[in-house]
C-alpha cells in the first residue's frame, strides 16, 4: 500500500515554513547590509511582533542569508547565562574549527630512531575557554575577514531578565562596529519586552538598531504559501478551497501554517483539497489558535488588561475608547493607561481616532467563547481592586 503524501505544513513555533512569504524585502535589506560592509545599518537589526508573526522564523531566515555568504552564525536565546554560553561553548568551538592557529605543537622528545616514529610532540590549545567575550569575537572576525566573511550573532526572545548579559554583549558589539569588524547582530522579541529594554539607559545600542515590526502577510502571498506547498507535496487545492483557507488566516503567519496543516489532514488520501476540507480545517485551526496563542497571551495579562479586552469583546468591530471606559466604570485617563499597555503587547491596535481593534485574529471570539470573565475579579477599582465589566 503506497504511503500517503506527507503534510507539508509546519504549525510549530520557531520552525521555518515550507515557503516563507511576505518578508522578501526584509531579507533583501539584511543581505545587502552584509554585502555593504561594516557600518551598514542592517548589521544591527531587531524584529518585533505579536506571537505567531514569525520572529523566530525571521531569525532562521537571516541566518541562512549569512551562511549563504560564508558567514558563521551563533544562535542564542536571551536567558540567564547568555554570555557564559558564548564564552565557554559557542565561540571557542568556532575558533577551534576555523582558526588555523587554534592549536600549536612543540617538539617534546625524540626517541631514536626518529625515522621509526620516535618523535613526540605536545599539542597545546591556544584558545582557552577563559578568554573574554570581546577578544573571542574579535579573533573570530579577524580569522574570517580574509575570506570576505564574518560572524552573525542572533538572540531570540529579547527580554529584560538577563540584563547584565545583554549589556555585556551589546557593549562588545558596539566595540566591534567601531573597529569595523565583520560582525552583525539580529535580535527578536515581543514589542512589550523590547520596549522595556529600550527604557534601560545602559542599552542605548538597542535604540540605534534597525527595528522592524513584523506585519500581516497580504492575501496573494498567503495564497502562494498555501498553494505551492500543497502542489509540491503532490496534491492540488480547488480555487474555492484556497480562497476559504486564505481568508481564514487573516494574514497571520502562524495561522497560515495552522490552517494549511488542518486543511490538508481532513482527507489526506484524496488527490484534491475541497472547499469542505478548507472550511473544516479553518474551524479546527481557530480552536487550536486559541490554545496555542490566545490563552498564552492572556495568561501574561494583568486582571485589568483582561477587563479592558473583555470590554472590547462586546463589540463586533473596532471599539470606542469612551465605550470601553464606561463599561469598565473608570475614567478615560485610567482606560488609556491600559490601552498603551495592550498596544505595546501587540494585543490591540489603533483603528482610527479614539478607537482600537484586536491585533490577534479571532481573539474577540476566543474571549467570548471561553468566558474569560473567570480570569477577572468582579469588583470596581478602589484600593487596588479590579474593575468589573458590565
Amino acid at each position: 500500500m503506497p504511503l500517503r503524501p506527507r503534510n507539508p505544513f509546519k504549525p510549530t513555533f520557531g520552525v521555518s515554513p515550507p515557503l516563507l512569504v511576505g518578508r522578501d524585502s526584509l531579507l533583501r535589506d539584511f543581505g545587502e547590509s552584509l554585502d555593504d560592509g561594516p557600518g551598514a545599518p542592517g548589521r544591527a537589526t531587531i524584529y518585533t511582533g505579536a506571537r505567531g508573526t514569525g520572529k523566530t522564523v525571521m531569525l532562521n531566515a537571516v541566518q541562512e542569508e549569512a551562511r549563504s555568504r560564508g558567514w558563521l552564525v551563533v544562535s542564542e536565546t536571551a536567558t540567564p547565562g547568555l554570555v557564559s554560553r558564548l564564552v565557554e561553548e559557542r565561540l571557542p568551538t568556532l575558533l577551534a574549527e576555523h582558526d588555523p592557529k587554534a592549536t600549536k605543537s612543540r617538539l617534546s622528545a625524540v626517541n631514536m630512531p626518529a625515522a621509526l616514529g620516535g618523535v613526540v610532540w605536545d599539542t597545546t590549545d591556544i584558545h582557552k575557554i577563559t578568554a573574554g567575550l570581546r577578544s573571542q569575537v574579535t579573533n573570530l572576525c579577524e580569522v574570517l575577514a580574509p575570506n570576505e566573511a564574518g560572524l552573525l550573532i542572533t538572540v531570540d526572545e529579547l527580554q529584560r531578565k538577563p540584563i547584565d548579559d545583554l549589556v555585556q554583549l551589546f557593549t562588545v558589539v558596539q566595540h566591534a562596529f567601531r573597529e569595523e569588524l565583520e560582525l552583525a547582530f539580529v535580535g527578536a522579541g515581543l514589542p512589550s519586552a523590547v520596549s522595556e529594554l529600550l527604557s534601560e539607559d545602559v542599552l542605548t545600542f538597542l535604540r540605534r538598531a534597525d527595528a522592524h515590526l513584523l506585519a500581516k502577510v497580504d492575501a496573494d502571498d498567503v495564497a502562494r504559501a498555501i498553494k505551492e506547498p500543497v502542489e509540491g507535496a503532490g496534491r492540488s487545492i480547488e480555487p474555492e478551497a484556497l480562497e476559504i483557507a486564505v481568508e481564514a488566516t487573516a494574514g497571520y503567519p502562524f495561522l497560515i501554517q495552522l490552517v494549511g496543516h488542518q486543511t490538508w489532514r481532513q482527507h489526506p488520501e484524496r488527490k484534491s483539497i475541497t472547499p469542505e476540507d478548507a472550511s473544516a480545517g479553518a474551524s479546527e485551526a481557530r480552536r487550536r489558535l486559541g490554545r496555542l496563542v490566545h490563552g498564552v497571551a492572556l495568561d501574561e495579562c494583568s486582571d485589568i488588561d483582561k477587563t479592558f479586552l473583555l470590554a472590547m469583546a462586546r463589540d463586533d468591530g473596532p471599539s470606542r475608547m469612551s465605550d470601553i471606559a464606561r463599561r469598565m466604570h473608570v475614567n478615560p485617563g485610567y482606560a488609556n493607561v491600559y490601552r498603551t499597555r495592550l498596544l505595546n503587547a501587540q494585543l490591540i491596535e489603533p483603528a482610527g481616532w479614539g478607537r482600537v481593534e484586536f491585533a490577534l485574529p479571532y481573539l474577540r471570539e476566543y474571549l467570548r467563547e471561553h468566558a474569560a470573565i473567570e480570569h477577572v475579579r468582579s469588583k470596581r477599582p478602589n484600593s487596588g481592586q479590579t474593575p468589573a465589566v458590565q
